[in-house]
């Protein structure tokens, strides 16, 4: 077995992990919104308290997880006699300690903390938020030792757990708000028991617990021996907190833009943190599904690539990866635009939601579709600088978008009518996005001597030209069919037809992109097929 065809599976069962991850999340967010009323006071309240565990987290250690910590677990475990065991066993047990204690404070503070991101809220909707807060705080630890038993585990060659383990957080959640609505659960906060509060409170933290408990299991089935360690000598806090002063400065910078757009959202009436947190969830899906499972395959030959002081090879897989990602997405992206309204419909008119906050998430989702691409770019090209061991300048560069995105939501809060602040919100991340990707390319560009622009600008164009007119078809079909049937048969119908527009246009212009892609999703299923012991255990499990 070749250590291609090794990646190439990794890169596949990650991709998969990925897209069962998000949609399972996803499948979470519709049944709160329904159940709990999408624009309800109730579900921004809920909502914002369920997004503090992971801001705290992310600025406490999840910046220096894949930057740092992976990196000294890989060196421990080749460098010491027993693989690196104690060493994690101290690891593990100094986060753990150290969250605790984080958690300790931040329960404490939770009033300063809700204070900080809802000043659109009024008294009872904030009181509210700090109750669910304190009830979800304790996440922040279930999330650190998760991931950092996740570390282990890879080192350890065991991958699917800590990619799988999502899922079962999703799952349990999802399960916590059926039963919420089974029972009666109230939508306004007024009419909220304590045993409903319970259920929502305890529900949505046993999720993350649950999550934890697989990661854990699987670490223990793999042999690792659990044991506290006290005396954290040895594990290189020094060391830890140099190393990841950059990625430290990448993840507050993006907690800034977030609490700035939170802030915002709060402001703009009942529904719109709802509202902006369900329509970036959307966002993310694709690019997550898409651009991630391009990054998983081209960051390895990157790195390779940078080791060599490849400069020529370095520029041309980041050509490929945004060439072959732009191709994906824009159809996604004008879908968004072209569709967000019948989306938005079709994925969250039920149950008890507001009829217009489901409008204003149409709207929303449509402003997110272009940020869609630049987004993507921008992403990868970062990836180029991470390839070369550069924290820095990519800190720096997301320092910049931040500024960018905190005042175009600030511009948003403070010039556009209420019901439009989230969008105006939206639009300023595709600003922010923009000036990234344009930044980071000329940022390369200096440094390698050239980014295959010529290439990149006429791909671009041909796929703009190809998705205008797939938009504009889908659009028509929308407009069409929307007076006449519901918003399941309006989105099939104009997905399917601006799709197959997409496919001719993309053909006509000589997208060959297009055809590389699907070429590489299409090659491991061929290669799958082929394998003699797939087939022979496809035998057995058919006669079995």
């Amino acid at each position: 077995m070749t250590a291609g065809s090794s990646l190439g599976r990794a890169g596949r069962g990650a991709a998969v992990a990925t897209l069962a991850s998000r949609a399972a999340g996803f499948v979470r967010i519709l049944v709160l919104a329904a159940v709990l009323g999408l624009g309800s006071r109730l579900l921004d309240s809920y909502n914002l308290a369920n997004a503090l565990p992971n801001v705290v987290y992310d600025l406490v250690v999840g910046g220096a997880m894949a930057s740092v910590i992976v990196p000294m677990l890989t060196r421990a475990a080749l460098s010491e006699p027993d693989g690196g065991v104690i060493y994690a066993q101290r690891l593990l047990s100094m986060i753990g300690y150290g969250l605790g204690a984080v958690t300790l404070v931040a329960t404490l503070l939770a009033p300063l903390l809700v204070e900080l991101f809802t000043p659109g809220f009024t008294a009872e909707q904030r009181q509210l938020a700090v109750v669910f807060t304190r009830f979800f705080l304790p996440q922040i630890l279930f999330y650190g030792m998760s991931a950092a038993a996740g570390a282990v585990l890879n080192i350890r060659g065991r991958f699917a757990a800590p990619m799988w383990a999502p899922v079962a957080n999703s799952l349990v959640v999802t399960g916590v708000g059926s039963l919420y609505f089974v029972v009666g659960g109230a939508t306004s906060m007024q009419a909220l028991t304590t045993p409903q509060l319970l259920l929502l409170s305890l529900g949505t933290t046993a999720g993350v617990f649950a999550q934890l408990t697989v990661v854990m299991w699987a670490l223990a089935r793999s042999g690792f021996p659990f044991r506290p360690r006290l005396d954290p000598r040895g594990v290189g806090m020094r060391r830890i907190g140099r190393l990841g002063g950059w990625m430290l400065l990448s993840v507050a910078a993006a907690q800034v833009l977030f609490t700035v757009a939170t802030r915002s959202a709060s402001i703009s009436g009942p529904g719109g943190i709802s509202a902006y947190q369900n329509a970036y969830a959307l966002f993310q899906m694709p690019f997550a599904v898409i651009t991630l499972s391009v990054m998983t395959v081209m960051l390895p030959r990157l790195s390779r690539s940078a080791a060599r002081l490849d400069h020529r090879r370095i520029t041309d897989d980041l050509s490929l990866a945004i060439r072959l990602a732009v191709v994906a997405l824009a159809p996604v992206a004008a879908a968004m635009v072209a569709l967000g309204p019948q989306l938005a419909a079709l994925l969250f008119a039920h149950g008890r939601s507001d009829a217009s906050t489901v409008g204003l998430v149409g709207t929303v989702m449509a402003a997110f579709g272009l940020a869609l691409v630049p987004f993507s770019g921008y992403t990868i090209l970062l990836r180029g600088f991470y390839a070369m061991q550069d924290t820095r300048t990519p800190a720096l560069i997301t320092g910049g978008v931040s500024a960018v995105g905190v005042a175009g939501c600030l511009a948003a809060g403070a010039f556009l009518p209420r019901p439009d602040i989230v969008v105006g919100i939206a639009i300023a991340y595709g600003a922010a996005y923009t000036t990234g990707l344009v930044t980071a390319g000329l940022v390369l560009r200096h440094r390698l001597g050239r980014i295959d622009g010529h290439r990149l600008v006429s791909t671009h164009a041909r796929v703009l030209l190809a998705t205008a007119v797939a938009a504009g078809v889908a659009a028509a079909v929308a407009r069409l069919l929307t007076p006449l049937t519901g918003p399941l048969v309006v989105v099939a119908a104009a997905g399917v037809l601006g799709a197959i527009t997409y496919l001719v246009a993309a053909r006509l212009l000589r997208l060959t992109e297009l055809g590389r892609l699907v070429a590489t999703a299409t090659a491991g299923i061929t290669r799958r097929a082929a394998d003699p012991r797939v087939r022979s255990g496809r035998t057995a499990r058919r006669t079995g």
